[in-house]
């Protein structure tokens, strides 16, 4: 009977300990779910047959590209994802002038378009889970970038994780923005630039949001607008596209898969362990702080991807705390799609739309 008396106990203390990680973990932010953001799709049956068959010749080649590192264990999947990350843009032709360069520290290199203006500065920050990428896989993008906005760009190589923690990242980022202010392409510049921009993509999308709050917060010069490609905004992981889209995001399916099979009261502590830091702390979960009084913002998310309401969100909570934030959605086209123009004819839309949303900002 004590025994049983017992086991009921423990049973009983089991119990409330998993009703209290589910209401630690409950899902406060479903009322940013709307609205749904402006959709793109391809304006006939013409132009949906091309998209589809880019589109499936692309998702082939990254399939190709990372079906081997599911099989691998950690560790040396981190490896082979950053070799494949380098290599699947190799050989990709630009018109830019690529400068390496020390900002402050942070491994760097500029990107400038041919009669661009280096008084503009873009600081551009990539993604890869914060474990992967690297300046050289984003060159075709950097090189669009600094064409369409005139600028120059400055593409940093953080810190990556595992070797290096998130805040390491983090600090990267701060450090680079303070050295962009100060320095262009030519070198030290005593003249403040004429405009600044911020953008990212994924992991990279986190950091360019976590900066823009760490900006406003300590009183720096405001970038003129910021891009967030397909950004991470929850390091807890409770978007519903988190789970809703798993097995149609091409890109994220080898690396979120795991999360699939975790039960949802722990996806917090698993969003914890993955970060390397306190998952409800906006400087790793920009969703989660004060959103109110940042420079105008543009989020492009795919429809199918893991990561869409997580911009989704995010911009809708900031254009509630008054920020001027947009959110523009295209179907059927994988995670942080514009990196594969001009394969893809939807990367030559969003880029088409980034234009416009900096020149309006400019």
């Amino acid at each position: 009977m004590i025994i049983l008396a017992g086991m009921a106990i423990l049973g009983a203390i089991v119990l409330g300990l998993l009703a209290l990680v589910r209401w630690f973990n409950r899902d406060t932010l479903s009322k940013y779910d709307l609205p749904l953001g402006q959709r793109f799709s391809p304006a006939d049956a013409t132009a949906a047959a091309a998209s589809a068959a880019a589109v499936t010749a692309l998702n082939k080649r990254l399939r190709g590209a990372s079906g081997p590192l599911e099989k691998m264990p950690w560790q040396q999947r981190v490896l082979a994802m950053r070799e494949t990350m380098d290599n699947f843009f190799a050989g990709a032709v630009i018109s830019s002038v690529v400068t390496p360069v020390d900002a402050a520290g942070v491994p760097a290199e500029w990107v400038v378009a041919p009669g661009a203006d280096s008084s503009r500065r873009f600081l551009y920050i990539h993604g890869g889970a914060f474990m992967a990428g690297s300046p050289q896989c984003y060159r075709v993008l950097t090189d669009k970038l600094s064409e369409i906005t005139n600028s120059a760009v400055l593409v940093i190589d953080y810190r990556l994780m595992p070797e290096n923690s998130r805040l390491d990242c983090i600090e990267d980022c701060r450090t680079s923005y303070d050295w962009m202010l100060e320095n262009g392409p030519e070198g030290p510049d005593a003249m403040a630039p004429k405009a600044v921009f911020v953008a990212g993509d994924s992991a990279g999308g986190n950091l360019t949001l976590a900066l823009l709050a760490w900006i406003r917060d300590t009183q720096r010069a405001q970038p003129n607008a910021a891009l967030a490609l397909s950004p991470v905004t929850d390091a807890r992981f409770t978007s519903p596209s988190i789970r809703g889209n798993l097995d149609s995001d091409v890109i994220l399916k080898p690396l979120a898969k795991r999360l699939a099979w975790v039960p949802g009261f722990l996806i917090g502590l698993a969003g914890r362990y993955m970060a390397g830091h306190k998952a409800s702390d906006p400087v790793v979960s920009p969703l989660l702080g004060d959103l109110s009084a940042l420079p105008p913002i543009l989020v492009l998310a795919s429809d199918c991807e893991i990561l869409r309401d997580d911009g989704r969100r995010y911009v809708n909570k900031a254009v509630e705390a008054g920020t001027d934030a947009s959110l523009m959605l295209w179907d059927n086209v994988p995670h942080v799609w514009p990196v594969f123009y001009p394969d893809l004819p939807e990367a030559g839309e969003a880029l088409e739309q980034v234009n416009l949303f900096f020149k309006r900002h400019a």
